[in-house]
């Protein structure tokens, strides 16, 4: 048992020992193995946070939960979600955190963006750092050889109060200094001149460049490079991606673009939160499943709840972060600076066992085994859990009563004959005109130089609309009913223009109209 006012061991000792230890036990131990641990290390997370959480042993006693009845994981499933608005928001801050204690122990604190509402501001201490280092050292390593390589990581993510681009630093510095690996660090955030600076300085002086980046902001900086003449296939480059789901056809572009040898092993996106830090990632084997569901309809139809929506799909490891999905959203237990259990992420989802996931492969007639050997990346058959997440449920717009989700219209602007024109970031809403009538505003950012021309918006509506007829059968049926009316119109702005492409902030692909 720990003592009152010592942190609970928020990183197994395992996960401390090494990462090769780590490798070991991924490459040979059962997917049963990693489960069983999650499910002990959650039941155990419950326990220390009844004794030791002032707010969550209130919690429970409003919820007439009494802990010494929670004694196996059936049980600990039965205890009440918490959430922003039934938990966080309802305690002071101390109350929040271990043994009540905040002004005590030292922290850095993050904010969320507040796209969804006010910002919540979330303390972290190095242990979390610690957690991201873990996952990031075992995928540098997997995926990028660092232990033979000397390697350059270009943080790109944002700097500042939001967690992505400190967090990252902390996490990377920690890796660096555990392995005694080859690893520098440079961090120019969103700013998109000194990354392609960055490459352009060091790019002969390291045997590969990592870049770790926000996707969008990622494709205007290897833009941006292209216009400038720079060859960016001269460069070993590797790529990690966060804060959004990404289509495969967007990976492909940056595949291409940067002379990229392995999609599998050389790009990845995090999954991760303000609220409990980076939580999966996907693996080498997760992108080559996504890849093959997009191949087989009839395997993505039995992984993918969702037809006309891809989620981003990851491995996560049990007992670091414990993940549930009920009706459809996904739910985390995880040791933290404010420590959660079963706390409802808002975000939509599942999660998906290593078995069952064989399972689904073998009856839609894939062998992944050869499929992962023809691919180059058999030796990262992980049999790790999978988690998928689709964007929020909130980051849509109603239209004539039918959901439209920016996803469908991203497919539409990252085709390759519209690469020269636009950017592929874009604002909608739904406007009334003046007879009330409502109609979808599609906001599309050109690229540099491009001009608004008359027959270039007619083919991006055009593309936009058979888009939508062939993914979102509600679509299919207003439009048999109002025609054109429900074809979108789009509306061209200059690059960077600050209305809805401020640079260096975080694009919003919904608006909602006043």
């Amino acid at each position: 048992m720990i003592k009152k006012g010592v942190l609970a061991p928020q990183v197994p000792a395992n996960y401390r020992k090494s990462a090769r230890l780590v490798l070991r036990e991924l490459r040979t131990k059962p997917a049963e193995y990693f489960i069983k641990k999650g499910e002990t290390r959650a039941l155990a997370l419950f326990h220390e946070m009844a004794r030791r959480v002032p707010a969550y042993g209130d919690f429970l006693k409003k919820h007439k939960i009494n802990p010494a009845q929670i004694k196996t994981v059936a049980d600990f499933k039965k205890v009440p979600l918490i959430d922003k608005d039934n938990y966080l928001k309802k305690y002071p801050l101390e109350k929040l955190c271990w043994d009540g204690n905040f002004n005590k122990a030292s922290w850095d604190i993050a904010a969320t963006s507040g796209s969804t509402g006010e910002p919540f501001y979330f303390p972290r201490t190095d242990e979390q750092n610690e957690q991201y280092a873990v996952m990031a050292e075992l995928y540098l390593l997997t995926n990028f050889h660092i232990d033979t390589q000397s390697t350059l990581y270009i943080n790109a993510f944002p700097l500042g109060v939001w967690i992505g681009g400190l967090f990252t630093y902390e996490a990377i510095k920690m890796v660096g200094r555990k392995g005694g690996y080859r690893l520098s660090v440079i961090n120019p955030g969103i700013n998109k001149a000194q990354i392609i600076q960055a490459v352009k300085r060091f790019g002969g002086q390291f045997d590969q460049i990592v870049i770790g980046c926000y996707g969008p902001f990622l494709k205007d900086a290897i833009d941006e490079g292209i216009e400038q003449g720079i060859d960016w296939k001269r460069y070993n480059l590797k790529f990690i991606f966060s804060a959004e789901a990404f289509s495969e056809t967007f990976r492909d572009y940056i595949v291409e673009a940067a002379g990229l040898k392995n999609p599998c092993r050389d790009t990845l996106n995090h999954y991760g939160t303000v609220d409990l830090g980076t939580m999966s990632y996907e693996t080498p084997v997760s992108i080559l499943i996504r890849k093959l569901a997009l191949e087989h309809s009839q395997l993505y139809e039995r992984i993918f709840p969702i037809k006309f929506k891809l989620p981003t799909l990851t491995q996560f490891f049990p007992d670091l972060f414990f993940f549930e999905s009920l009706a459809g959203n996904l739910v985390c237990s995880a040791f933290s600076g404010i420590p959660l259990a079963r706390y409802d992420l808002k975000d939509h989802g599942g999660i998906i066992d290593f078995s069952d996931m064989l399972g689904l492969l073998e009856d839609s007639n894939v062998d992944i085994a050869r499929e992962a050997k023809k691919s180059g990346i058999y030796d990262t058959m992980w049999k790790l859990p999978f988690v998928y997440v689709y964007e929020r449920n909130d980051f849509s717009v109603s239209f004539y009563a039918l959901q439209i989700y920016p996803e469908t219209v991203r497919k539409a602007l990252q085709a390759k004959e519209f690469r020269q024109d636009v950017t592929g970031k874009f604002t909608m809403l739904v406007k009334f005109d003046k007879r009330q009538n409502q109609y979808l505003e599609i906001n599309v950012e050109l690229k540099p130089r491009r001009e608004d021309r008359g027959a270039l918006r007619d083919r991006i509506e055009k593309a936009i609309t058979e888009k939508l007829l062939k993914e979102n059968s509600e679509y299919q049926k207003t439009y048999s009913e109002i025609s054109d009316r429900a074809r979108p119109k789009v509306v061209f702005w200059a690059y960077e223009s600050p209305l809805y492409f401020m640079p260096g902030t975080k694009q919003r692909w919904v608006k909602m109209a006043h």
